[in-house]
């Protein structure tokens, strides 16, 4: 079982790591959602590990215990991967980003040593011509992104109102919490040790604060730092249609936009579901990825 460690950057921040220590210089890298920590993806770092594949996840700057990086955009999340795979060892990895993840293992395309990305109902860029946002959406993220459009003071005092209570959320409680951001196939998945295990990302994603959740809330109606229509490696898209927080409007956006894009649509799913369920399948795919770049 993999342990989380302390990496530090060049400018002096910590990042905080999951690494499976599989002795390969192929991985995979694993990018959370909004909010999340390091610990989303532990039990598929320790799949991985199970499978032979290298995995490293981590905490994005100012989640858990990695440092802030105030005003960062989304390509900034670079600089701080390059410094992970050289002091790592890593040559090659796919990116799998989920929800806000998602724009940040495709950034990692820019990166020399990325093969692919995989976004798991990941976001479309913001204020598009041809992407309602916010369209489909519950009403919480018609709240959420109302504050961080109105500016930093008002997404600062979004977050005061309405973040303590995702910093001492139990499982038994993580299904309400969540209001209209689930429907039926999300409300399914969140029971026993599921809901248990989300509640305590949550709690420990928000420890220390919400600057994590505040900077990737400004992230995502900001220019992200590069052009989807620029991207020429493999890029695989998972998207439900009934996920009530990244509807599947933004999946088929992508794939307009990027022309290596592959959507894998999956009727019935949700934003939560989706992982449950295909959790092999998607590493599998990223397995491959690897494995045919040799």
């Amino acid at each position: 079982m993999a342990n989380i460690e302390n990496f530090e950057l060049s400018d002096s921040r910590k990042l905080e790591l999951l690494d499976n220590y599989v002795a390969s210089s192929d991985a995979i890298i694993f990018h959370h959602g909004t909010p999340g920590d390091v610990t989303t993806w532990s039990t598929w770092v320790d799949l991985c590990e199970s499978k032979g594949i290298r995995a490293i996840s981590y905490s994005r700057a100012g989640y858990g215990l990695s440092d802030r990086n105030k005003n960062r955009i989304v390509s900034d999340v670079n600089k701080d991967i390059d410094q992970v795979l050289k002091a790592k060892g890593i040559k090659r990895f796919v990116s799998i980003g989920w929800s806000g993840g998602g724009p940040h293992a495709l950034a990692n395309i820019e990166m020399a040593e990325n093969c692919a990305a995989i976004s798991l109902a990941g976001v479309g860029a913001f204020g598009q011509p041809d992407l309602d946002f916010l369209a489909d959406m519950g009403q919480e993220n018609h709240d959420e992104f109302g504050a961080a459009l109105a500016g930093f003071d008002q997404i600062e005092e979004w977050m005061a109102i309405n973040g303590p209570a995702m910093q001492t959320v139990t499982g038994d409680q993580v299904r309400e919490s969540l209001g209209g951001l689930i429907g039926a196939a999300d409300k399914a998945v969140i029971e026993g040790a599921y809901a248990d295990a989300m509640a305590a990302n949550f709690r420990r994603a928000l420890a220390n604060g919400f600057t994590g959740w505040i900077d990737d809330d400004m992230a995502f109606i900001e220019k992200w730092g590069f052009e989807l229509e620029n991207i020429r490696k493999p890029v695989f898209l998972w998207q439900g249609d009934q996920d009530l927080m990244v509807p599947h409007a933004h999946g088929q956006w992508l794939e307009k936009h990027i022309s290596t894009a592959k959507l894998t649509f999956v009727p019935g799913h949700g934003h939560l579901s989706l992982l449950v369920e295909y959790r092999n399948e998607i590493l599998a795919q990223a397995q491959q990825v690897l494995t045919e770049a040799l």
